[in-house]
């Protein structure tokens, strides 16, 4: 199917989807992503707290693991402009992240701070992600949580939100930035401050997703790919 396929009919169904919402009866769903090696550590435990007030909402969510085994870096080979989707990579969880997408309205992407980064797996599904499949995210709104020990936590925020603000994504905020502390989940449930940080942006998020579901944008202006060499 060509992307242009795809994309309307991701709008048709966004549209069914308004319709839904307006009359209250519509299943909103919010796809949260653990970027960390550790299936319910630090960043777990901070998406938990997301998740919570999600719920609180009537937003059913799924908390993605992307898990600790290797995941491929896209190599640009092209294979997913001619099967839009799908990237030719399979033994890693990006298509099964893609899938997801497609049935979600939200999303939050939350990465442990590896030397003032993002953890490399949580980039690699992402660049390979919104390559293969960016229909499956477009004007869908999201954030990024970044757990730390002490700092490195606006940098890997601003990583992350790279990929939203290319892909027409609304960028969730809350009262500050969208990050908790602490080496242990113990410690981050000690961390006041960013615990209420998480309440509020899953308020905020179940929020941006009921409106953006309620008023599904419209067709693409058309674009054109240029660089600077004349």
């Amino acid at each position: 199917m060509a992307r242009a396929g795809l994309v309307g009919g991701a709008l048709a169904a966004t549209a069914v989807l308004g319709d839904e919402v307006a009359e209250g009866s519509a299943k909103l769903r919010a796809l949260l992503v653990n970027g960390s090696p550790h299936r319910e550590g630090c960043t777990y435990t901070a998406l938990s707290l997301v998740a919570e007030e999600l719920k609180k909402n009537n937003v059913e969510v799924e908390i993605l693991h992307l898990g600790a085994g290797p995941v491929q870096d896209c190599i640009a080979c092209g294979n997913c402009r001619k099967h839009p989707g799908i990237c030719i990579w399979k033994d890693d969880p990006v298509n099964e992240l893609i899938d997801k997408a497609k049935n979600s309205h939200g999303f939050v992407f939350g990465s442990p701070v590896y030397y003032g980064h993002p953890s490399g797996r949580l980039l690699s599904a992402l660049d390979r992600a919104f390559y293969a499949g960016s229909f499956a995210f477009t004007g869908k709104p999201g954030a990024a949580v970044a757990s730390s020990r002490r700092a490195g936590s606006l940098a890997t925020i601003d990583a992350i939100q790279k990929h939203l603000t290319i892909n027409q994504m609304p960028v969730i905020s809350s009262f500050y930035w969208n990050e908790v502390h602490g080496n242990t989940p113990e410690q981050v449930m000690q961390d006041a401050e960013g615990i209420a940080v998480m309440r509020q942006l899953g308020r905020n998020l179940a929020r941006a997703i009921k409106a953006y579901a309620a008023f599904p944008s419209g067709e693409e202006i058309p674009r054109s790919y240029t660089n600077f060499i004349r």
